[in-house]
């Protein structure tokens, strides 16, 4: 049955579960496989092309699990893949871009700040939001070179000596609306907060995704009426992933080895 299918939920290692936290708290009668591809972590350094194939990959180890909806739960492939992922698949596939448009109507300033991979915001997804939603704003795009790989480990220690050069870029621009646009950097929210001025709204795409399931699943009638399983893949190393998502989550985790 169609409202049984799981949902597909897929990011470069860990910081997807930010998204996956958003989509149980809306939807808890959702059945989930969730896969981390750590084996290519970080996407921020591989082609347009190599994320094309290397998400296609992903996608069709999800849909052998049969599932009802894939979300992208990665900015940066979401910029690079989305499209491609589209033409090439039937199901509902949804991706996480960074929220200019919530940010744009918050600002007051016209001033906003997005923290981002590096390769997400040299892209041109990133400038078209841009340019289509923050037309009038100055918008400060940070490439946080090895942010993710930091969030990744969990290594607070390294977290925290990076963050404060970011905070002082967003400090110098003026910034008074920040966007977190990967999803790594809303499970170190809190770290990111201390940084900075406590007038500067912080904002994620999280709840906006798991708004957007809600709505795709309502749509096609596909809504589950029982939770039944999660099941977490990662195609590193088990173990590791294992106890990172355990932490994340607050509950335990096994995840099992995804080949393909």
């Amino acid at each position: 049955m169609q409202r049984k299918k799981p949902i597909g939920i897929f990011d470069s290692g860990v910081g997807g579960l930010s998204v996956l936290i958003e989509i149980k708290k809306l939807l808890p009668k959702e059945n989930l496989v969730f896969l981390a591809d750590q084996k290519n972590v970080p996407y921020g350094l591989k082609t347009q092309k190599q994320l094309e194939k290397i998400t296609e990959n992903i996608t069709r180890f999800l849909l052998g699990h049969d599932i009802k909806m894939l979300v992208i739960a990665c900015n940066t492939a979401t910029c690079y893949s989305l499209s491609h992922l589209r033409k090439t698949f039937s199901i509902p596939i949804i991706g996480v871009v960074p929220a200019i448009k919530p940010a744009a109507k918050k600002t007051q300033k016209g001033k906003i700040a997005v923290m981002s991979t590096p390769a997400t915001a040299k892209s041109s997804y990133l400038k078209k939001l841009v340019k289509d939603h923050a037309p009038t704003s100055k918008v400060l795009r940070i490439g946080c070179h090895g942010l993710e790989d930091h969030v990744e480990e969990l290594n607070y220690q390294a977290i925290r000596k990076t963050l404060p050069k970011f905070a002082k870029r967003i400090e110098n621009f003026g910034a008074d609306v920040l966007v977190l646009g990967c999803t790594h950097y809303p499970l170190i929210k809190d770290e990111i907060k201390k940084n900075l001025n406590p007038k500067i709204k912080v904002i994620d795409s999280g709840k906006a995704v798991a708004q957007r399931v809600k709505f795709i699943l309502n749509q096609n009638k596909i809504s589950s009426k029982e939770k039944m399983y999660e099941i977490y893949y990662t195609t590193s190393d088990t173990a590791k992933f294992s106890k990172v998502a355990s932490t994340l989550l607050d509950t335990e985790i096994k995840a099992q080895k995804a080949v393909f």
